[in-house]
């Protein structure tokens, strides 16, 4: 008996750990979420129940929906062009005429290396600030008005999305070049009997290749992106410092009911609706995963 207790023994230290780390938080953020705490009610909130689901999943004009739907096209539009961008410039990287590849890779790095706070500033007070920015200055030059371009709900969506592709692509070119480097450039010359057409190398030998290198990074980039929170509050939503621009994410949403109107009860609902989605998302992933492995 004292054997089969033994390896639960030598762990409750760290399954006590565990659940004072990371099992209470998420306990107690859904108890916070089914009572009506706020700033005024510290101490003395009180049960109401699922009201603040409700009020998220069925109230159309709380805000939830539109924030949940600019989520979806945040991160379906970065995915795509993260991954279009980073195999374009992993191949160029790759190509075997191409001259100095350490040099760029390293330059690629750049924007990787730097903190992410440092370059979201940098670029929303050198290239997008209205009176002083870069973008404006070329403007300027060849006699155009000046472009507000965090004050307007597209232009700042499109500041954003190329701010926050500046930041991850080195990520996922490094990907895409190690996975590129690691196929054997004898299926290339195999396919040369059949069709010299680089469409068909891309379709037929380098994307089945590089997919299981790939896949895992292409998951952490998802995860990420979905939950963006310093690009979007960095840019737009810092309190003193708003655009006008009126973009929300579901991440950034659920914060400005946290620490902006102190409804935590309701910001609660929201943070364990999106940690449903995310554990939903989890579970989908693992048996894509699993069924293509056993295929």
């Amino acid at each position: 008996m004292l054997k089969k207790l033994t390896p639960y023994l030598n762990s409750l230290p760290a399954l006590i750990l565990i659940s004072l780390i990371i099992l209470f938080p998420i306990g107690y953020t859904f108890y916070i979420s089914i009572t009506n705490m706020n700033i005024f009610n510290w101490f003395e909130f009180n049960v109401v129940g699922l009201v603040n689901y409700e009020r998220a999943l069925f109230v159309l004009d709380s805000g939830f929906f539109r924030a949940a739907f600019i989520t979806l096209i945040w991160t379906g539009l970065n995915m795509v062009l993260q991954l279009l961008i980073a195999f374009i410039i992993a191949s160029l990287l790759n190509h075997r005429d191409i001259q100095l590849k350490g040099l760029y890779k390293t330059l690629l790095l750049i924007p990787w290396a730097i903190p992410g706070y440092v370059s979201i500033l940098l670029w929303r007070t050198g290239m997008f600030n209205t009176q002083f920015g870069l973008l404006n200055q070329w403007l300027r030059a060849f006699n155009v008005a000046p472009v507000q371009w965090l004050s307007t709900e597209w232009l700042a969506f499109t500041s954003m999305l190329v701010v926050n592709l500046w930041l991850a692509l080195p990520f996922m070119i490094m990907i895409m070049d190690g996975a590129l480097q690691s196929i054997d450039r004898s299926y290339y010359e195999a396919l040369k009997l059949d069709s010299n057409s680089i469409i068909k190398k891309a379709r037929f030998v380098t994307i089945p290749l590089m997919k299981p290198a790939i896949t895992p990074a292409v998951i952490i980039t998802l995860f990420t992106t979905f939950k963006q929170f310093d690009v979007v509050y960095l840019m737009i939503l810092q309190p003193g410092q708003r655009t006008g621009a009126d973009i929300q994410t579901i991440i950034t949403y659920a914060y400005e009911n946290a620490f902006i109107t102190n409804n935590y009860g309701y910001s609660s609902a929201i943070s364990v609706i999106i940690f449903i989605i995310l554990i939903v998302f989890v579970l989908a992933t693992n048996r894509d995963l699993r069924s293509e492995k056993n295929d």
